[in-house]
């Protein structure tokens, strides 16, 4: 059960390791982009691409659905990203449970988006873990773990994908080793939680030192990105350095804008080089290119 790319390589492993697939679970097709061209999940490309069967349900809560899933009498169901809440009926039906593969060391980043604040709140590390299915939220007790450092420029697709791939081989040695693994209770009280993201959530907030609003640059990508505006536009920011530099600039100011260096002043005495940039309805750019298409000067403002 599984949606995103991010579940693919777990698909991937559970077929090389030899495991029959009863079913693949996926969420609906969608209409994306201006055409609103019907698009598939990337899960369901790599299931009909490997003569999968494909189940897509809107509403799990139906009982011909949930009839429909007891009817595959597995052994066991493998969770990864699907993107639905999944009642007691799902995780009782299968004789062993419900495993899930998550992009977190649990009990830390419990919720929908854990790489993006794992890397917007500065954290060193993260890594996957595969735990038992329980009806509260990511609570279920831990099977294995697998630990790895957050590159100091990493992106969340980067990281995503690294993420991925060492998910996929950690469900496949707790399938090798579940009858040997004894689950390990979370403890709740060290829980911290990763709630789904807004569009808000990626507003540059400029009081910030530049070191987190850089760490927002890469934690909010791929959506909702780090955004602002400049003249009554919106600019996306994809790439950012942070400088310190003792300047009494108010936030958001802009402290230089030639060539290559466009520095917007930020909190605590930093300021943020954009390197990267992209103005609405337009392609993505150097800074030097925005500029020589933006009349920026020093003392304008960003926000």
């Amino acid at each position: 059960m599984g949606t995103p790319q991010a579940a693919v390589p777990t698909l991937r492993r559970c077929l090389e390791d030899g495991h029959e697939i009863a079913a693949v679970w996926t969420r609906p097709d969608r209409p994306s982009g201006r055409g609103n061209k019907v698009s598939v999940s990337p899960v369901k490309e790599f299931a009909l691409a490997h003569a999968l069967t494909v189940y897509q349900p809107a509403r799990l809560k139906d009982d011909e659905v949930k009839q429909l899933f007891t009817s595959h009498n597995a052994d066991l169901a493998v969770v990864v990203a699907y993107g639905r809440i999944l009642s007691e009926h799902y995780l009782r039906a299968p004789r062993s449970g419900c495993i899930n593969v998550h992009f977190s060391l649990l009990p830390l980043y419990r919720g929908a988006a854990p790489v993006n604040w794992a890397i917007v709140t500065g954290e060193a590390e993260t890594g996957v873990t595969t735990m038992f299915i329980e009806p509260e939220l990511d609570s279920g007790p831990i099977l294995l773990q697998s630990k790895t450092a957050i590159g100091p420029k990493e992106t969340v697709p980067d990281l995503m994908n690294r993420l991925a791939e060492m998910g996929a081989d950690l469900l496949s040695e707790t399938l090798k080793r579940l009858r040997q693994l004894t689950p390990r209770p979370q403890r709740d009280r060290d829980a911290t939680f990763a709630p789904i993201l807004r569009k808000e959530d990626g507003i540059v907030d400029w009081k910030l030192n530049a070191f987190a609003i850089e760490r927002c640059v890469r934690g909010f990508q791929p959506w909702p990105n780090a955004h602002t505006k400049i003249a009554a536009r919106t600019l996306t920011i994809w790439n950012a350095e942070p400088l310190h530099r003792e300047t009494s600039v108010q936030p958001g100011e802009v402290i230089t804008a030639h060539g290559d260096d466009l520095i917007v002043a930020c909190g605590n005495n930093t300021a943020l080089r954009l390197i990267d940039v992209q103005p609405e309805a337009k392609r993505r750019m150097s800074a030097r290119d925005f500029l020589n298409g933006q009349h920026l000067k020093a003392g304008d403002r960003f926000g």
